[in-house]
């Protein structure tokens, strides 16, 4: 069981920021009915005395109706495990590399533009893979590199490439708890989609941009960016299948979170649909990072249901994601399905099938699990609930910092 000495938790860190805000729970419940369906007084009090979890649309509402980041309430960045990780340095070193916009760094002779695009290859498989370490390592040098080639020569094979790598950075800053460098990059890569001549790549900007605005509770205007973006695709390329599909998934998980179940079906059919079709034409799956599969799929029907909190539903969704279907899932997706199971798990009060679902998510990928909030926080609710820590669950704990 916790104790004054352990590490703070976030129901225990929700309750000190709304204390420090000077709001009552009544009064921070109330402003949650800004941010969409709201939560009450009574449902707060649970979370912050750890009997609920602090679901990731319960943490939004609550950061952004206390004026702060999701990673406020998270305790993120997790300084202690990314200086382990060697990834504090790397960090700066790529707020730098983003800085050059107009004027290219200084570095007299880049590597030739085909080696850099061999490398970021290299950097997409790192991501499906979730090494954050190794990734970090490669990233700043890759952003300079390709922003040289894309300042000195114009060419939209340059600017694309430079896209890749700011992408990267998204996604790597944002898994960490860096909103605001996520957001810078981000930026860079609007601004670099558009040079490549490739609206398709501005579409995944915002769809990949839609995360960010989805930990800040901005649901309606989220769905509507996307609704835009959609309106944007190009159904003629081969590559229509997997953005809209894309665009699909992310809808219906920020339709479940603003609380409209039916909407959040909706999109969930729009993407079958769209999944339908990339097979029936042999369309590309994964041109954008995105791996549109019959597995990510069925992932994200189980995790609309989880949104939902609708367990049951989760649980029948979780026993189609086997075999066939499972295979198709890279290891960061794959995953997080895991994590998500164990949120529901936890929540049904099943804490020893949650914890094994956290330690096959650690063994598929170690460094997303480690740094995963909702896998942190469910460690943490399980270690509360039980005044005698089971040696495994312990581990994990200890691993994740949490005691």
């Amino acid at each position: 069981m916790a104790t004054d000495q352990d590490p703070e938790s976030v129901n225990r860190r929700i309750a000190r920021l709304r204390k420090a805000s000077g709001l009552t729970q009544q009064e921070l419940a109330d402003r949650t009915q800004l941010q969409g369906p709201g939560y009450s007084r009574s449902y707060l009090a649970q979370v912050e005395r750890g009997h609920r979890l602090a679901t990731p649309a319960v943490v939004s509402a609550l950061a952004a109706a206390l004026g702060l980041q999701v990673a406020d309430l998270y305790g993120q960045p997790y300084h202690d495990a990314l200086t382990d990780d060697g990834i504090t340095t790397v960090i700066g070193a790529l707020r730098e590399a983003l800085a050059y916009v107009d004027v290219p760094p200084d570095i007299s002779h880049p590597r030739p533009l085909e080696a850099l695009e061999a490398d970021l290859q290299g950097v997409h498989v790192l991501l499906q893979q979730t090494r954050h370490a190794k990734l970090g390592a490669l990233l700043p040098a890759l952003v300079e590199e390709t922003t040289v080639h894309a300042l000195e020569t114009g060419s939209e094979r340059a600017w694309r490439a430079l896209h890749r790598a700011q992408v990267a950075a998204v996604r790597l800053t944002r898994k960490l708890g860096f909103e605001d460098l996520s957001e810078l990059a981000a930026e860079r890569a609007r601004a670099s989609a558009l040079a490549a001549q490739d609206p398709h790549l501005a579409v995944m900007v915002t769809h990949r941009r839609t995360l960010l605005m989805m930990a800040r509770a901005q649901w309606r205007p989220a769905l509507a960016a996307l609704a835009h973006a959609a309106r944007q695709v190009d159904r003629a390329r081969p590559d229509s299948s997997e953005v809209l599909g894309a665009i699909h998934l992310r809808s219906a998980v920020l339709a479940a979170r603003s609380g409209d179940r039916q909407a959040a079906d909706d999109f969930l059919a729009q993407a079958q649909e769209m999944n339908g079709h990339a097979a029936r034409h042999a369309h590309p799956r994964d041109t954008h990072g995105t791996t549109f599969t019959s597995g990510n799929v069925a992932v994200h029907h189980a995790a609309v249901a989880v949104e939902v909190r609708d367990y049951d539903a989760a649980l029948r969704r979780d026993a189609h994601v086997t075999g066939e279907v499972a295979a198709t899932l890279i290891p960061e997706r794959h995953a997080h399905h895991h994590i998500d199971m164990a949120r529901a798990l936890a929540e049904i009060g099943k804490p020893r099938v949650a914890l094994e679902r956290l330690e096959r998510a650690e063994h598929i990928a170690p460094q997303l699990t480690l740094y995963h909030p909702q896998a942190r926080l469910v460690t943490q609710h399980l270690v509360d609930a039980q005044r005698t820590l089971p040696a495994p669950l312990r581990r994990m704990a200890s691993r994740m910092r949490v005691i």
